[in-house]
């Protein structure tokens, strides 16, 4: 969209939202809930946070804001990029390694994914003219700068912690998990709500045969 026809144009914004978009501009309109991603994260994340109550969902969560000025930078750009630059090395340093590449085929694809989607969001910000080049630029190097140092905090600083806090009687009355030494944990959560449903039914099974 030219700047010529920028003063022209007439803004719609989606229900519920503050996102506007040109009327009548359909990709915009993609655009503008695209924009909206960052929020779907946090919500994502504190949804996680409710039903998992792991430390290092939380620590992520803790450092994880969005701020909502059209300024310098871009905080949605930022926002992306910090998520997207922490998910890449939590999956290929806390998530188990296989020797086959092949196994690990979809940390490749998660990993591209949350590139496509960045660019995705920093591309809809200067679209719908929230943002300029420099701003989303500035935005997605900060976000990349600091989910690599946070990465880095939360893995050196923060993990060995994590077994005294699970453990300490806050963490046990907020049900706080730690789940760093187990190598796959939805597997290991699969199987073990498996073994105890079995167990379970096994149980029943033989109070109803008495």
């Amino acid at each position: 969209m030219d700047d010529s026809d920028f003063s022209q144009v007439k803004w719609k914004s989606i229900s519920l939202t503050h996102v506007e978009y040109p009327a009548g501009d359909i990709f915009g309109f993609l655009l503008a809930w695209c924009s909206l991603i960052p929020f779907g994260l946090g919500i994502g994340f504190g949804t996680l946070i409710l039903f998992r109550r792991d430390l290092h969902t939380i620590s992520y969560l803790g450092r994880q804001t969005l701020y909502t000025e059209y300024g310098m930078p871009s905080s949605h750009s930022q926002c992306v990029w910090f998520f997207s630059t922490y998910m890449v090395f939590f999956l290929f340093i806390r998530v188990y390694r296989n020797n086959n590449w092949i196994d690990d085929l979809w940390k490749y694809c998660t990993s591209l994914t949350c590139f496509i989607v960045s660019f995705i969001v920093c591309y809809s910000r200067i679209y719908l003219h929230y943002h300029t080049l420099s701003q989303v630029a500035c935005g997605a190097l900060l976000g990349v700068f600091l989910g690599a140092l946070w990465f880095g905090i939360v893995q050196v600083i923060l993990t060995p912690m994590f077994p005294y806090l699970a453990s300490s009687y806050i963490g046990e009355f907020l049900m706080l998990r730690d789940s760093t030494l187990i190598p796959h944990v939805m597997w290991f959560e699969y199987t073990s709500s498996r073994t105890e449903a079995r167990s379970r039914q096994r149980k029943v099974t033989s109070r109803k045969s008495q």
